[in-house]
């Protein structure tokens, strides 16, 4: 398996919680598993996830509180993000900010984006991009 040089690694207040949204809302697969650590790699595409449950032994250096991840989006681009798209619609997750189109300047060219925002049960914001 090919590991992305940067693969953020998410605290989560329930694993279980966290894997059902990511893995059945999402669609993102599970490359590995460690149950007893509560513990799950996944991957959507090519975008890398960590996800660990919070606990008294992990890397933590302040009180974790709802919203997690403040100041951070995580940009997860994708093939078919209208099909991602359908299915947070279908289960009614909340957008932070609902489908657009936007442009950003990029080093000769501007760029065109399709996106749209929600936070996970976490907290975290996921801004996904075609």
């Amino acid at each position: 398996m090919h590991f992305n040089k940067t693969i953020p690694e998410l605290s989560v207040f329930d694993i279980n919680n966290s894997k059902n949204f990511y893995v059945n809302i999402l669609g993102a697969k599970i490359e590995y598993e460690r149950k007893e650590d509560k513990f799950i790699f996944l991957s959507l595409e090519e975008n890398q996830l960590m996800l660990e449950e919070i606990s008294d032994e992990g890397w933590n250096v302040g009180d974790l509180d709802y919203p997690l991840g403040r100041g951070i989006n995580i940009s997860l681009e994708v093939k078919d993000i209208d099909l991602i798209y359908q299915k947070v619609k279908l289960y009614d997750i909340p957008l932070y900010r609902d489908m657009m189109i936007n442009h950003y300047g990029g080093i000769n060219e501007m760029i065109e984006q399709k996106e749209f925002l929600l936070q996970d049960p976490n907290g975290y914001l996921l801004r996904f991009t075609d």
